[in-house]
């Protein structure tokens, strides 16, 4: 809303006299022209969060102007997930598309539905007695959870959701029949499938479902006794609600798993993403003070190669990057662009998911810094993986792209590379 953000003209203006710089001294900076910035001194063009922050940083502002110009944020609220008497429908078209329905019995019932669910069975599975599963079954299971993540590097996540829901559903069913020795691993295995069900869903652009599995993994990883998930579902949840710009929930989210119990893991993530939401706050201090705790506290909890991995699994060194991205975030778009540089060079080659995501960034964060030939060379050469990733959350920091490049839409690079860019963001849309 308007009122939001009239403060920030007179501001902006007040802090520019006072460090004696023109509006083209300060546009010089900030790498917007001086009718740009004229306009928003006037009142008469609403301060993108972005400006705001690149601002705040040229003029030492300490938050002051970012806080003046709040993320917008039209998207309803997420729903809260349940899985009493629940039944999952999913659904795979000829044409790629797929969907994925949870819902009651009772209203499969109703709607006459109930054979759908069936797969070469008439009526419930006999009840057998409890045995113990091989070992090689957990095994197998394990190594199979490895190539869905790195084939979930290489594809669209619509290609690797429904594998991950069936698995998920058949780790459930040997738990429930297996003994007591073999129930905890397939529980926890099955638990970590649906928690990454959740991050393919969101790559999908599908929030809830999201939230739906992040939801479920948390209770199998109750039923195998580990309730470090729920907290790390606080983290999930956290990062879903930064994509969707509600800032506030976010870091509340993060910071409650941050002062939690649960493992120093689990924390730094919380820590990770507490950063990033102080970034976008404007609050530069309070994210390096979260990007430390986040060091130290996974530096306490190291990967253990041999087991799934929560969170980011083919970034070399994860604080450094987000380091990177929330310097960008914070309106210092040159240190970012050399940090993003660094880390991105050490991304493995197969991991086309995470090259094109930091990719994305760093062309985003260079041409923030007013470097757009170089930024259209990097967008030029990560646009063919877009369509092969198919990810929503890519998708959003291309728009940012976009929209930053559009900026300097009479330079020769940004209009050679603007077709192709255009292609890549309706493919996005669709697909």
């Amino acid at each position: 809303m308007r009122e939001q953000w009239t403060e920030f003209g007179p501001e902006l203006r007040k802090r520019r006299m006072a460090a004696r710089l023109s509006l083209h001294q300060l546009g010089q900076r900030v790498h917007y022209s001086k009718s740009q910035l004229s306009k928003v001194e006037c009142g008469l063009k609403r301060p993108t969060a972005e400006l705001a922050r690149l601002c705040d940083a040229a003029l030492g502002a300490e938050g002051a102007l970012a806080s003046l110009v709040a993320p917008q944020h039209a998207q309803p609220p997420l729903p809260v997930p349940g899985h009493d008497d629940e039944v999952w429908l999913m659904q795979l078209r000829k044409d790629g598309s797929g969907s994925f329905q949870p819902v009651s019995r009772r209203s499969m019932i109703t709607a006459g539905a109930a054979s759908v669910l069936t797969i070469g069975v008439s009526g419930p599975l006999p009840i057998a007695p409890a045995v113990e599963v091989p070992d090689t079954l957990v095994d197998a299971s394990l190594a199979v959870f490895g190539q869905l993540r790195r084939l979930g590097q290489a594809s669209g996540p619509a290609s690797v959701l429904p594998t991950l829901i069936s698995q998920t559903h058949a780790l459930e069913q040997f738990a429930a029949r297996g003994g007591p020795r073999s129930r905890r691993p397939l529980l926890l295995l099955a638990s970590r499938y649906a928690e990454y069900a959740g991050w393919m869903a969101q790559e999908c652009g599908d929030d809830a479902g999201a939230i739906w599995w992040t939801d479920r993994a948390v209770q199998l990883a109750a039923a195998g006794s580990d309730p470090a998930l729920a907290v790390y579902a606080q983290v999930r949840r956290s990062l879903i609600s930064l994509y969707r710009g509600d800032v506030s929930e976010a870091v509340q989210l993060a910071a409650s798993a941050l002062d939690s119990e649960a493992p120093a893991r689990v924390r730094g993530l919380a820590a990770q993403h507490l950063a990033q939401g102080n970034a976008v706050e404007g609050d530069y201090d309070a994210c390096m003070r979260n990007l430390d705790r986040a060091r130290d506290l996974l530096a306490l909890d190291p990967v253990d190669p041999s087991q799934p991995v929560l969170g980011a699994s083919h970034v070399p060194d994860v604080v450094a990057m987000f380091t990177g991205w929330c310097l960008h975030d914070l309106g210092r778009p040159q240190r970012a662009a050399a940090l993003l540089d660094e880390e991105t060079a050490r991304i493995p080659a197969h991991a086309f998911r995470t090259r094109a995501r930091y990719g994305v960034r760093r062309a985003l964060a260079h041409a923030t810094a007013g470097e757009i030939d170089h930024a259209c060379v990097i967008t030029a050469d990560v646009l063919p993986s877009i369509p092969l990733v198919a990810s929503a959350t890519v998708a959003a920091d291309l728009r940012r792209l976009r929209h930053t490049l559009g900026r300097h839409s009479r330079n020769a690079s940004v209009r050679e590379v603007t077709p192709g860019l255009t292609a890549a963001l309706a493919w996005a849309s669709t697909s």
